[in-house]
């Protein structure tokens, strides 16, 4: 087959088609504005130190995080994170109308095509649609970047217009994400074979999955439990600089896994669950479902579970940050001065707390697609069900069912465990003793050396170590925001639902 043909027919299809090539481009164009809005972060030079400026912070820009190049990594971080539920929802809409694209792959091989004919076409159909989404987001990002370059009246930029990423660095973006597409296609159609007769997989395992998905947890929280303990043992050791960014890296991606693994065991005891102490229908055909395929909910969750656990950790820098600045004013105010609030940190987690909300809307459209391709994938089913007597409303609350249950207990899982790992880097707050020396008069006298002494007294302050307290609330409103996420998600489900028990679905081929 030539590459032409291959090509044609990996853009060939019905609305359907159409839409999960769409869908999948608006993808990968997120993705890449995410990865080249942190290279940009990371591509700002730092000055020589002068007299001026011996921080060697570059003061082109009015923001702290960019002015400062210790920041920088914080800030290049949280963007890259954008780009997980990004890629979940990229990897969502490619299952979008997969029986459809099953009966066609079937009809191809049924022509003539060769099996790894049909693998290729369909490795080529989401590697084309990445790239068209990575090439419209390059064009998005140099098109942004002149239009936001806007210099304020003393000069400074809100963002770093002023800097480009590397060309290797832009073209690995470009083309690095489509080929990234393209493998976790061959991945995920390695238990697929197409033939003539039509599309199979391999029958799902029997047993339940096992709760070893714990042990990637508890690894990850363990390592960043170590880390202050490595930074304090081995602070001057160039050697062994890269042992904290590994720990930090190596924790928070096993703990992600684990957390995503897991719900595949919540949604099989929660269906064992329902299945033993249910008696109405709704929950029983819930209980069927989450028990036949429980890893339906770690990939429909996967992506808002990622945004949680970041929302979770960065719940708790918050308030570690919170606590320190009340200790200082706490100091401040024994001394007698009043230093008023810092607000520099906290306004900055405000950010990083729009990044979380931006995670979790776009993990909502990730779940929208999974669970609307859930339903049309098994419309015959719902269909034959109507047909024997089973009403509409039952197979609504079905649904409602199956996507709840596994998911309440999913989130608190997420959160609890970013919120362990935020405070396995800070758990308390302490700060030294120290003296200062308080002149109680004019400030003519204050500044006369030779009256100074008298009127001056030594203020000692204790050291204070004060736990970093546990932020309930804030926890509560990202739980109420994912809970909210996954009613809207249900609401929009059950209008696809109705459509797709028609009793023409069993005419269906």
């Amino acid at each position: 087959m030539r590459p032409t043909t291959l090509v044609r027919l990996a853009l060939a299809g019905t609305r359907t088609d159409t839409a999960r090539v769409v869908l999948t481009a608006l993808s990968a164009l997120l993705a890449t504005l995410a990865g080249l809005a942190a290279l940009t972060v990371l591509a700002i030079p730092t000055p020589l130190a002068t007299e001026e400026n011996r921080n060697r912070w570059s003061e082109q820009y009015n923001n702290a995080l960019l002015v400062e190049p210790g920041l920088r990594g914080g800030t290049a971080f949280a963007l890259l994170m954008l780009m997980v539920p990004v890629l979940a929802l990229a990897g969502q809409c490619a299952r979008l109308g997969a029986p459809a694209r099953d009966r066609r792959l079937a009809a191809l091989r049924l022509a003539g095509a060769t099996p790894g004919q049909v693998t290729r076409l369909v490795v080529l159909e989401t590697g084309v649609a990445a790239l068209l989404g990575t090439l419209a987001g390059l064009g998005v990002y140099l098109v942004g970047r002149d239009l936001l370059h806007r210099p304020d009246a003393r000069g400074q930029l809100a963002l770093p217009t002023d800097v480009l990423p590397s060309t290797g660095a832009m073209v690995g973006v470009v083309l690095g994400l489509p080929v990234v597409a393209a493998l976790a296609t061959v991945l995920m159609l390695r238990t697929v074979t197409t033939s003539p007769l039509g599309v199979s997989r391999k029958a799902a395992r029997e047993r339940g999955p096992g709760p070893w998905a714990g042990l990637l947890i508890g690894f990850g929280v363990v390592s960043f439990a170590v880390i202050r303990s490595v930074v304090y043992r081995f602070d001057d050791s160039e050697e062994l600089a890269w042992l904290v960014p590994l720990l930090f890296a190596v924790g928070a991606l096993a703990a992600m896994i684990g957390v995503v693994i897991g719900t595949g065991w919540i949604s099989y005891h929660c269906g064992r669950l329902l299945r033993r102490h249910a008696r109405r229908a709704p929950a029983l055909l819930a209980a069927g479902r989450l028990m036949a395929d429980p890893w339906a909910g770690s990939r429909t969750f996967a992506a808002l579970l990622a945004a949680l656990i970041f929302g979770g950790g960065a719940a708790a820098q918050r308030a570690y940050f919170a606590t320190k600045d009340q200790l200082e004013r706490e100091q401040s105010r024994l001394v007698g001065v009043d230093a008023g609030a810092n607000p520099f940190y906290l306004s900055t987690m405000d950010l990083v707390d729009g990044a979380v909300a931006v995670a979790i809307l776009i993990a909502t459209g990730g779940l929208i697609v999974a669970l609307v391709e859930g339903i049309v994938a098994r419309r015959r089913a719902y269909a034959a069900l109507v047909a024997t007597g089973v009403p509409r409303a039952t197979l609504s609350r079905s649904v409602a069912w199956q996507a709840l249950a596994p998911a309440v207990p999913a989130i608190l899982l997420a959160l609890t465990v970013g919120t362990l790992l935020g405070r396995g880097l800070i758990a308390e707050v302490s700060t030294g003793g120290s003296s200062t020396p308080i002149c109680e008069a004019t400030a003519a006298l204050c500044d006369d050396p030779a009256t100074r002494e008298q009127y001056t007294r030594i203020v000692h302050t204790p050291g204070i170590q004060r736990a970093v307290p546990v932020p309930l609330e804030h926890l509560a409103w990202l739980g109420a925001g994912a809970l909210a996420a996954v009613l809207v998600t249900i609401g929009v489900g059950l209008l696809f639902l109705r459509a797709s028990t028609a009793l023409d679905e069993l005419r269906t081929a």
